[in-house]
């Protein structure tokens, strides 16, 4: 792969975030947390921090328990490694309102930028229709991201994409960091149906 070709993260972020309306969003480890965190932080943004490998079965729960609103996983590829066993029962519980969003640089960027396996063989894409999920693609342009987001908030998932994105850091944009906070914020947004 030609860095020079692949997608720039924040913007990929950016477009999954265009016109998010009332989405709910959770996000993985630093990288993906930063990147929501520049498109603005926002009540229903659920940042997990240090949660490495629990992305998708926070945002699998709270698909199950608010089956009224979508919900939109951005993780990374280092973190849907450790993980990938959830796929597997999101496929098995089918929520028609999840979308999981892979920004995949083909790094573990938290401990220093070591190649994960999406560098060698392992495609996502492919694993996550092994695990059931029908809709799962590898995106390579914005147009696939924005086709994307289209389809995560028109259509009934669960939705999944591996999407390409340059190994170029992006650089810190910290939300609340406290995670009390966090929950709460967002648990009281949920309850009063904040619309922003």
């Amino acid at each position: 792969m030609n860095d020079a070709t692949l997608l720039d993260r924040r913007a990929v972020v950016d477009e999954l975030l265009r016109e998010r309306g009332a989405l709910l969003v959770v996000t993985g480890l630093g990288g993906t947390t930063w990147d929501v965190a520049a498109c603005g932080d926002h009540v229903h943004n659920f940042y997990l921090w240090g949660g490495m490998g629990t992305a998708v079965s926070v945002g699998l729960g709270l698909a199950l328990a608010q089956p009224r609103r979508r919900v939109l996983v951005i993780t990374g590829d280092g973190e849907m490694l450790m993980g990938i066993g959830s796929l597997a029962t999101v496929a098995a519980m089918a929520p028609a309102n999840l979308a999981i969003a892979v920004i995949d640089n083909r790094r573990y960027g938290e401990t220093g930028g070591q190649l994960t396996h999406t560098a060698m063989a392992t495609r996502l894409a492919v694993m996550a229709r092994g695990a059931g999920i029908e809709n799962a693609v590898t995106l390579t342009t914005l147009d696939e991201v924005a086709a994307f987001r289209t389809r995560f908030t028109t259509t009934a998932g669960p939705h999944f994409a591996d999407i390409e994105v340059a190994a170029a850091n992006a650089g810190m944009v910290l939300p609340p960091r406290d995670g009390v906070v966090v929950k709460h914020r967002f648990r009281t947004a949920l309850l009063e149906g904040h619309r922003p």
